[in-house]
This record gives structure tokens, sequence and C-alpha cells, in this order.
């Protein structure tokens, strides 16, 4: 089963980000230790040219890593029929008990990798290296997620039996269900959908006011990833149902499948896009004084607030397309 191309190219990837990533790490922890950029040792003339190689490395590493996330979950769901009760990714992460940790580590990488390529891109637009130790450090805080993330990732893949019964997504995300997922999905639909666009409205209007004012940095990040937890609440309580057109199906990953246009890798991709942008702004709020960014980082803020908003736009307007036009009637008038 570790021979699909797809398992393949995970593991290989897997292998070398954790390898870049923990060379990368080594290199940081000197930087935090001896970075001077005042001084003309020997020490640091050697950290300022291997920056350049760790900084583009790091920028490979984490490109591959966002990637990562799209090709495992359309690994698990082509898996799926390999195993006795599965339909989708939801059966084939659930045949053992590495396949959601996995899952759940990868979204946790990707926003966190998509956050130190912002970091990292704005240090670089100076100098002097402004940000240099603090990229560094986030570094340090991302490489666990990174080294734990392909460890479960292995055990998931090296694990995976094909005599294996497991549940399909019509058990794992039932109402009637005990878990988690089951608990939000049996949320009514009606109090979901106006906590959902008026968070939504909300968080367009910080990011508005922030653009046109370049006021409330930190609030419209904080609105941003909290509508990240939003959203998906959304989609396991109402959004998935307009999709399929039945009023028990909550999965989040059978909108992933031909069946339904691949309408849900547009959607994801949105709202994860939204989520780093967003984020972002408020990451590189505490550096706005920077002498050698005074000039810098107002324009890219300004960009990322632009780019997160119209990725919210996206994913809204997806919703809610299918919302109007799909057969299904949630609520009565």
């Amino acid at each position: 089963m570790v021979f699909h191309p797809a398992i393949l190219a995970l593991l290989t990837s897997s292998i070398l980000v954790t390898f870049m990533i923990l060379y990368s790490t080594r290199h940081g922890i000197q930087i935090l230790r001896s970075w001077d950029l005042k001084s003309g040792s020997e020490v640091q003339l050697n950290l300022e040219r291997k920056t350049y190689l760790i900084s583009s490395l790091l920028a490979y590493a984490f490109a591959f890593q966002l990637g990562s996330l799209f090709l495992f979950v359309y690994a698990a769901d082509h898996l799926h029929t390999l195993f006795v009760g599965a339909m989708c990714a939801a059966g084939s992460l659930y045949v053992n008990s590495y396949g959601y940790p996995t899952l759940v580590l990868k979204v946790a990488s990707f926003l966190l990798g998509g956050l130190w390529l912002i970091f990292n891109y704005v240090d670089n637009r100076a100098y002097d290296y402004p940000l240099i130790k603090k990229k560094y450090f986030l570094l340090l805080v991302i490489s666990p997620f990174i080294v734990v993330e392909a460890v479960l990732q292995g055990n998931y893949f090296f694990l995976l039996r094909p005599d294996v019964i497991t549940s399909c997504c019509g058990s794992l995300f039932s109402v009637s269900g005990a878990s988690v997922a089951s608990e939000v999905a049996s949320l009514p639909s009606l109090p979901v959908k106006i906590v959902f666009y008026s968070w939504t409205a909300l968080t367009l209007a910080a990011g508005f006011w922030f653009y046109l004012r370049n006021r409330g940095g930190y609030l419209f990040a904080g609105l941003s990833g909290l509508q990240f937890l939003v959203a998906v609440v959304s989609i396991l309580s109402f959004v998935s149902l307009y999709f399929y057109e039945l009023p028990t199906h909550h999965c989040p990953f059978c909108i992933l499948q031909r069946e339904y246009g691949y309408v849900g890798y547009p959607l994801y991709i949105a709202l994860l896009g939204s989520t780093i942008t967003g984020m972002g702004v408020g990451l590189l709020m505490p550096f706005r004084k920077t002498d050698t960014l005074r000039e810098v980082i107002p324009v890219i803020q300004r960009r990322l607030t632009l780019v997160s908003v119209s990725l919210i736009l996206v994913f809204t307007a997806i919703v809610t397309y299918r919302v109007i036009f799909s057969n299904l009637i949630l609520e009565a008038p």
C-alpha cells in the first residue's frame, strides 16, 4: 500500500522536509545565540553566508509542507476503496489511530508554515534583517509540529491494513454519535448560519477598516483566526448538507470528490488562505516601527488584507450560491 504514488510522494517529501527543518533549526539556534550584525567576527560572517541558503531552504520546505496537506487528503480519499466500510477520506483516516491526528497536525503546520513564509518575506525586504531572530524563534516553535507530524504520518501509512473494517462518514459525522464532530454536526442550522454570516460580515468590516484607515490590525487578525473555526463548524453543521442535498450527510470530505465537482478544494484553499493572510497582518503589527521596515510593512499588510478579504468573499460566495440554489430546504419559511 505504501507504493501508491501519492503515499510515496508524501513519505519522501516528509523525510526531506523534516531533514531541512532540523538542519535549519540547528542553524537558527546558532543565530539566536550569536547573531550580531555589527560584529565582523568570523562566526558572524559564516552565519550571514549560511542565512541566504537557509532562508531559501526553508522557503522550499514550507512550500512543500503547504502542498502536502492537500496531497494527504487526496491520498486518503483515493485509498477509501481499499477498506470495507469507507466511502471517502473520513473512513480511510479512521482505519487506525494515526489518521486524524496527522490531519490535525498538517493543518496546524500549514497555518504556521504560511505565517513563517510571510515573516521571512518581510525580513528579506530589509538590508539588516531586523526580524531574523524572531523568525528563527518562530521556526523553533514550528519544528516540533513538523517532526511529530512526520512520525504520525509514517505510522499511519505503514500501519494501514486492508482487512480492517472501518466506519463510513455517515456514522463518523452522525448527529447521534458521541464524538466532538457529531456534537458539532448536531448543532441547529439556523443559529449557526446567523453566527457564520454575522462573523463573516464582522471580519470583512474589520478588514476593510484596516485597509482604508490602517487601524485595527490586531482585531482583523483575531477575527480572521476565529473565522477559520466558525467556518469549520459551519461546514459540519449546514454547508455540507446543501452540497449533498441530504439533511443527514455532514461529511466535510465528500465535497472533495468528483461527484461534487471537487468544490471542496477551492473551498478549503480559500478558507486556509484567508486565515493565513489575515493572521499575518497581526503577526507584523509589533514591527511596524522598525526603522528599516517602516515603509515596507504597511504596504505588505495592505496586500495581505486585500488577499484575505478576497478569499473570505470567495468562500462565502461558494457557500451562499449553494445555499440559495440547492434543492434542500433546511428551515421552513
